[in-house]
């Protein structure tokens, strides 16, 4: 793959084989930032999991203590007293039945993150082949599927993201973006890396976390070292 020569010049600022501490991985990935625009600096968590056995599976969610620098939009299915509950927590579009056709034929995705209480997911299933493949699809263990729909909408405004395993056995999450303070970025990774340790399977043998990685949306990889983290 070919890189820009902003990149390259980026990735010769440090050496990308050696794991770096948390503090020092996060100055070198702000540094390393090369767009114009504010860049999203992301972890790469590659596990030592098989996805493929259930039991292996990770799936959860965090509240970042400093959001994610991001303002996400979030849908809520529900009925009667909770969608006057959804609307006064912040939500930014809510309702039920009726928002079927429009996502599913008009294709209608102006929305984040999907909420929805335990008694609409009869309805929000039949959009199970639109919302699913884009990683919309509302999930307990996300938290997404409550009867609390107000802390669930002011937990997601507040920066709560949620981290799962893609195919490769690896997990993708935002830690801030590179206006915020290293600081701010050291505590939002770590709260990540403690909910990512705390879901370790009981079924799985063998080394958990396998590599981490701190990247700009733009800029090169930064390796954490994995020693100090578990």
């Amino acid at each position: 793959m070919k890189r820009g020569k902003k990149y390259v010049e980026a990735a010769k600022a440090f050496d990308r084989t050696v794991q770096y501490d948390t503090a020092e991985a996060i100055s070198l990935a702000k540094k390393a930032a090369v767009a114009k625009f504010d860049e999203t600096i992301e972890a790469h968590i590659r596990t030592g999991c098989d996805g493929r056995h259930a039991e292996q599976q990770i799936r959860g969610a965090v509240v970042l203590p400093h959001g994610t620098g991001k303002t996400v939009k979030v849908l809520v299915f529900a009925k009667g007293d909770k969608v006057d509950e959804a609307l006064a927590a912040g939500a930014d579009h809510v309702g039920g039945e009726e928002l079927i056709p429009k996502i599913q034929n008009d294709g209608w995705l102006d929305f984040d993150v999907v909420v929805a209480t335990p008694d609409m997911m009869g309805v929000v299933g039949r959009l199970g082949k639109v919302l699913g493949p884009k990683g919309l699809m509302p999930n307990p263990k996300a938290g997404t599927v409550t009867m609390d729909v107000t802390k669930a909408v002011k937990d997601i405004k507040a920066g709560k993201i949620e981290y799962r395993l893609d195919k490769a056995n690896i997990i993708h999450c935002p830690v801030g973006k590179i206006s915020f303070t290293e600081q701010q970025l050291m505590e939002n990774f770590d709260a990540l890396m403690g909910a990512v340790l705390k879901a370790r399977p009981s079924a799985l043998k063998g080394q958990y976390i396998r590599s981490v990685t701190l990247a700009s949306t733009m800029g090169p990889g930064v390796k954490v070292s994995v020693a100090k983290l578990a």
